[in-house]
């Protein structure tokens, strides 16, 4: 069977070929690229989503959907569609409805590598703040210690880069909640690189070298151009066998690229 699933956009004219991480008879896991939402957009209807494709891959029985003899594929979790990578989908309602039972009862682990802007004060911290949808911005969560949901999230620094003030963080969510990685560190002053919605700002070249000189004519492009999250593993017990099942995602190149330019000019 093709080691990747090709999904596209006729509309959009957009095209994608996902990676398979894992899959066995009632699983399959993809390394979802940024800038896809995983379900549909609901400010943006019309923006193509994960789901919406895979749906349609499955009723046009495209290739990759006949050869595995497919007629269901859901979602036991989510990713924001700037984060890129592990993201578990069932292949039957009732593994579905284990994987959802897994998910709320703690018994997966997620573990994130997050770059930002600000210096952790600790290696290893805690955020345990309750988050909730901002009351009058939609689409915006906020730390709400009154209305919010139980939330915490674990964080250790793996990468420290204090001559420009960013870290490389990783980041693993206990009832991951609605951007929880994303407000848990904005409330202790850590911007995610590429964040603006939760005030972080994009990485330039430009700020880390001195020297820096661009061509008469060309205009500077950030090093990572979206948010700067990865979901790089997944843990949990099989749903049927109830074996551990660990999947990782191998980190993106653009976060690879910052990462370079950063350990460049940070000595």
């Amino acid at each position: 069977m093709s080691a990747a699933i090709k999904l596209s956009s006729p509309a959009t004219r957009e095209f994608w070929e996902i990676p398979i991480l894992f899959e066995d008879e009632c699983l399959l896991a993809l390394d979802k690229p940024a800038g896809l939402p995983t379900s549909p957009d609901i400010a943006n209807p019309l923006r193509p989503d994960l789901m919406k494709l895979l749906h349609a891959g499955i009723v046009e029985k495209k290739p990759w959907a006949r050869e595995r003899n497919l007629d269901y594929l859901n979602n036991a979790h989510s990713l924001d569609a700037e984060t890129s990578g592990v993201i578990l989908l069932a292949k039957n309602k009732d593994v579905f409805i284990t994987l959802a039972n897994l998910f709320s009862s703690q018994k997966v682990t997620e573990k994130y590598v997050a770059l930002v802007r600000g210096e952790p004060l600790e290696n290893k911290f805690e955020v345990n703040s309750k988050i909730a949808p901002h009351p009058v911005t939609p689409g915006l969560m906020r730390v709400d210690p009154r209305e919010g949901k139980q939330s915490q999230t674990k964080f250790e620094v793996l990468e420290n880069f204090p001559r420009h003030g960013y870290a490389l963080l990783k980041c693993e969510p206990l009832l991951n909640r609605t951007h929880q990685i994303r407000v848990h560190a904005s409330h202790v002053n850590l911007k995610i690189v590429g964040d603006e919605l939760y005030g972080g700002k994009f990485l330039w070249l430009s700020r880390l070298k001195k020297d820096y000189r661009l061509k008469p004519g060309r205009e500077e492009r950030a090093l990572i151009s979206r948010i700067a999250l990865h979901s790089e593993e997944l843990q949990f017990p099989h749903p049927v066998t109830n074996e551990t099942v660990t999947i990782k995602s191998e980190w993106p190149k653009d976060l690879k690229v910052a990462l370079k330019y950063l350990r460049q000019f940070s000595n």
